[in-house]
């Protein structure tokens, strides 16, 4: 029983609903409702950016909501010139449910699916980016629906690595239920893929970054160490200009999408 709430506590730190901006003037993000596979409803911000010259869904971290992310959303559309989809996994925000392993990792291959056919592609022309368990949830999805790119930020090999190096004195490789075995999954996306991870990361070492990367079967990949940042921090601006850039490459190899990525009008589905 001590595990299992430790285990929850560990994986799922869900923050307050109440957290948040959920009303940012300045943004102005389309909220939809979508359902998952077992049809569990999902709340979202859809964002669509005029210039748009790329598709992210963006799965944050553990600890966040959809509320909390209006940065990181202009940032995306700023930085990588993008329309932007970030949603919350059941239970978190305003999403049903309560969070599990695969309920998660669904919740990202629905998430990838709507804005694919809200704007007319195929879910491998969606960049998928995610941070810490976003990374994990996105590696899930990559390896079965595929991507246009998989970005990865400060995210574990396992779940139970990163377990295991917080508690060392419990059996935790052996009783997690919420394993997020990245190391194993990612062996089936050989797409292009970056990842970034903080060099003084005091959740996820940075030897566990380095693990899940060695693992990638991808011939188009870039690692991005960021100097001394720690697991929460906001990724500098450099960071940015090198994911752009290695986007910018993917573009170059595959072909820009087309010129339908321009938002357009017509009603959400909830």
């Amino acid at each position: 029983m001590l595990i299992r709430m430790i285990e929850r506590s560990l994986v799922y730190p869900r923050p307050a609903r109440e957290r948040g901006d959920w009303r940012p003037r300045w943004l102005r993000p389309q909220n939809v409702w979508f359902r998952s596979a077992d049809n569990t409803k999902l709340h979202g911000w859809y964002v669509p950016n005029s210039d748009a010259r790329r598709l992210v869904v963006y799965s944050h971290g553990n600890g966040e909501h959809v509320a909390d992310l209006s940065g990181l959303v202009v940032r995306l559309q700023q930085h990588l010139h993008a329309t932007v989809f970030v949603y919350d996994y059941r239970g978190y925000g305003r999403s049903r449910g309560n969070p599990a392993e695969r309920g998660c990792v669904a919740d990202c291959m629905a998430a990838q699916r709507w804005l694919a056919e809200r704007e007319g592609v195929s879910t491998e022309d969606i960049v998928l980016v995610g941070r810490s368990l976003g990374g994990g949830v996105s590696v899930a999805a990559a390896s079965e629906q595929g991507a246009r790119a998989l970005v990865l930020e400060a995210t574990f090999s396992r779940m139970t690595d990163a377990a295991a190096v917080r508690y060392p004195w419990l059996p935790v490789r052996l009783v997690m239920r919420n394993r997020y075995n990245s190391i194993r999954r990612i062996q089936k996306y050989a797409g292009p893929t970056f990842q970034s991870h903080g060099t003084d990361d005091e959740v996820v070492p940075l030897w566990m970054a380095r693990k899940l990367f060695d693992s990638s079967p991808s011939r188009m990949k870039q690692f991005y160490e960021i100097n001394f940042a720690r697991h929460v921090d906001t990724p500098p601006p450099a960071y940015y200009a090198a994911l752009s850039g290695f986007l910018d490459q993917v573009d170059e190899l595959s072909g820009d999408l087309p010129t339908r990525l321009r938002p357009r009008q017509r009603q959400l589905v909830s």
